[in-house]
């Protein structure tokens, strides 16, 4: 039972984001559209085609062999090819013009009207900025006093007990040492 019931919480989380949502509206709203562009097609550009030939465009077309009739004949039926290209060019259009247009100049708007971040420095900028700044601690100057492009390296400091090799690993032995003691 679980089982199921983790399978149908995956389903219903899986339908209400965001991406599956909006593509329903878009299917219900171009199912819609269709009948519009259709209706202009059908009832403003086929008349207008008309005037010059046929009132419908699917009725252009052109045979390659024989005559075109019931009986036989190969037919070409360009007309519905350029009424569907109508139909697609028309829809195109009123996508573009006006829903893609206008969504794209309110969100220029609505960027510009926005504060414009900085750009965020690299982790490399950030080392040598830092750098610099221990830099200009040691010694005392100003940070950043280095020629562009020149890399400055400040004063090395040796390890706590260098002197007597303790740091590098080196024993010393002689006399004060805990070894020299032995003897």
């Amino acid at each position: 039972m679980a089982g199921v019931r983790n399978t149908l919480d995956g389903f219903r989380s899986f339908l209400m984001r965001g991406n599956v949502v909006d593509l329903a509206v878009a299917v219900v709203i171009g199912a819609a559209f269709t009948n519009i562009v259709n209706s202009v097609v059908e009832g403003v550009i086929n008349p207008v085609v008309g005037a010059f030939g046929t009132q419908s465009l699917d009725d252009y077309d052109s045979c390659l062999r024989g005559v075109c009739d019931e009986s036989g004949g190969i037919s070409i039926r360009w007309g519905s090819v350029i009424s569907a290209s109508l139909t697609f060019l028309i829809t195109a259009a009123v996508v573009y013009f006006l829903m893609i247009l206008p969504m794209t100049r309110y969100l220029e708007r609505r960027r510009a009207k926005q504060p414009v971040e900085p750009e965020a420095k690299t982790d490399v900028e950030l080392l040598a900025e830092i750098r610099d700044e221990l830099i200009a601690l040691r010694t005392g100057g100003a940070a950043g006093v280095a020629a562009p492009g020149v890399a400055s390296v400040g004063a090395q400091r040796r390890a706590p007990g260098a002197e007597t090799g303790e740091a590098s690993g080196e024993r010393r032995e002689g006399p004060g040492s805990a070894e020299g003691d032995d003897e």
